[in-house]
């Protein structure tokens, strides 16, 4: 090199961050965005919901506080695994894909379709829609979109790529 320094063969290039972490390629950037735009949505859902139960009182303060106990448990598990997931961790992304792009689907699907399979229809569903029925239902579609395409570009060619090649480097588990 010009000022006589020799570049060390196994040094890594950094990221923006300076963190020494090697940059994750796009389609797992946007699968990080569309994770945490997942649990956004699903905190906005969470807010209408528990609106909505504390309006019709029907809903004990100790079901309402398990059930928020349980819901903030989950977003904050998705956050830190799809930090972990921007990193490069394998395991994050298989925990992501089980955990929350096969159970989590279920779990957002589940109402509605059980509640189609008691004979209702899909205009019984439009019929007498409220306000908030529609920013909860645009909310959940945002959600669920959210959560399968993250599922689909965690395993697409280049993030496959790119996990292997993280999974090779000394220290990664």
């Amino acid at each position: 090199m010009a000022n006589g320094t020799q570049r060390n063969p196994g040094h890594r290039e950094r990221t923006r961050s300076g963190s020494g972490e090697p940059a994750a390629p796009p389609p797992v950037h946007a699968a990080f965005a569309l994770w945490i735009t997942a649990v956004v949505a699903g905190l906005f859902e969470t807010v209408l919901m528990v609106g909505r139960l504390v309006a019709d009182g029907d809903t004990s303060a100790g079901e309402l506080a398990g059930g928020l106990l349980l819901r903030m448990t989950v977003f904050s598990a998705a956050v830190l695994l799809a930090v972990q997931l921007r990193r490069g961790r394998n395991w994050a992304r298989l925990t992501l894909a089980v955990g929350l792009g096969v159970l989590g689907t279920l779990s957002l699907v589940i109402e509605p379709v059980r509640w189609l399979a008691d004979g209702h229809t899909l205009g019984d569903a439009f019929r007498d829609l409220g306000a908030v029925d529609v920013l909860f239902g645009a909310s959940r579609v945002l959600h669920l979109s959210a959560v399968l395409g993250a599922t689909v570009l965690m395993f697409g060619p280049t993030a496959n790529a790119w996990f292997r090649v993280r999974a090779a480097e000394p220290g990664q588990h």
